[in-house]
């Protein structure tokens, strides 16, 4: 059967990836141990750009290295939301007499990425794109572009739910709009990965070797 997956690529780092030594993740294996029946067709890989702050002023070296990684894979295609700096005004938990009970703290919000994966799994389910798709989330806001596809275009839609922490299951919307629904294993974030060294047209990518 002819698979699509739509990874939330920040959805998958947080759940399953931070903190584990199974950041160079090689998608393409990934999405073949997922569905090994099937053919991958194409992997959607959604995420943003993101900017150094304190205490990890080399992430977006790293990153920059893991996407080269990435678009090494042929059927690949990588779509960027942004991260937008803001101030914003919140209260303190525990408040301390005499002292103001607001500070102003720096943030960053991540937009488009969830608007622009909705999207392609739409678009590509109306243009008969594939035959099934997978989408790498456990993000609720998905349940309705799940079921669309699903009962309008008639197209099977699994869900991949990235924690692999068992107590942690997919939200209810995403069960009940999706045609399956599967847990992501820590054994196969170990079993695809990447050589540690890669070549494209610019050369060596090498996997960082702090992350």
């Amino acid at each position: 059967m002819k698979t699509n997956f739509y990874v939330d690529g920040f959805n998958l780092y947080y759940r399953a990836v931070k903190g584990t030594p199974f950041k160079w993740l090689d998608l393409l294996a990934f999405c073949q141990r997922l569905t090994p029946s099937h053919t991958v067709n194409r992997i959607r890989y959604f995420t943003a750009r993101i900017a150094p702050r304190p205490g990890n002023l080399r992430g977006p070296q790293r990153q920059q290295t893991y996407i080269r990684a990435l678009e090494t894979i042929p059927n690949l295609q990588i779509h960027y939301g942004q991260f937008r700096p803001r101030t914003k005004t919140r209260p303190l938990a525990t408040p301390i007499p005499g002292l103001p009970s607001y500070v102003r703290i720096n943030d960053t919000k991540e937009k488009g990425t969830d608007v622009n994966l909705a999207t392609c799994l739409l678009v590509d389910g109306f243009n008969h794109d594939y035959e099934q798709a997978v989408v790498v989330s456990n993000d609720s806001d998905f349940a309705l572009p799940i079921n669309v596809v699903r009962d309008q275009l008639a197209i099977p839609v699994g869900v991949v739910n990235p924690n692999v922490d068992r107590k942690r299951s997919a939200p209810n919307e995403l069960t009940s709009a999706a045609t399956f629904v599967r847990r992501l294993r820590e054994t196969t974030q170990r079993n695809s990965q990447f050589l540690p060294t890669l070549r494209d047209g610019r050369g060596l990518i090498n996997k960082p070797s702090s992350w």
